[in-house]
């Protein structure tokens, strides 16, 4: 495109957009993706040590000890209940960036077609130029020819 200066800048700057975009979404995801790995451990290391408690309970256990253990499961299940509260708002990050990062691909889009219209556009006058140019010599090389043939 000879005047694609203005179209090459939207999108050069449209691109830069979307890679924002996307690196805030990659981000997000993976935020996202360590707090349900710490959730899943919170609730691993819940489920084995119950398991293990209720083994050496089998065998008989003072009541001290129960308390205890009643308490840190206690201890255990807030902080996985505050493990799934921040999982939940670190779903919202990545479900908010996701429309962000697909507004900002569909303006680069737009940007691009609008481009490839020109270019279209621009080829479609080159080459009825080009045609006309070629008619016009044609014509030129007729009149010669039948110059040298009157002649």
């Amino acid at each position: 495109m000879t005047n694609d200066f203005p179209i090459k800048t939207l999108i050069d700057l449209a691109q830069d957009d979307v890679d924002a975009a996307a690196r805030q979404l990659g981000r997000v995801q993976r935020e996202r993706a360590d707090v349900e790995a710490q959730l899943e451990a919170l609730i691993r290391y819940r489920d084995e040590y119950h398991a293990s408690f209720s083994t050496a309970a089998q065998s008989g256990m003072p009541a001290g000890n129960w308390r205890n253990f009643q308490a840190f499961i206690d201890t255990l299940d807030g902080a996985i209940e505050q493990q799934r509260r921040l999982l939940a708002a670190a779903t919202s990050r990545v479900e908010a960036a996701k429309p962000e990062w697909q507004r900002q691909k569909r303006k680069l889009g737009s940007y691009e077609v609008l481009a490839a219209r020109g270019e279209a556009a621009e080829a479609r006058v080159a080459a009825r130029r080009e045609q006309r140019e070629a008619d016009e010599h044609a014509a030129k090389m007729l009149r010669m020819e039948r110059r040298d043939q009157l002649n």
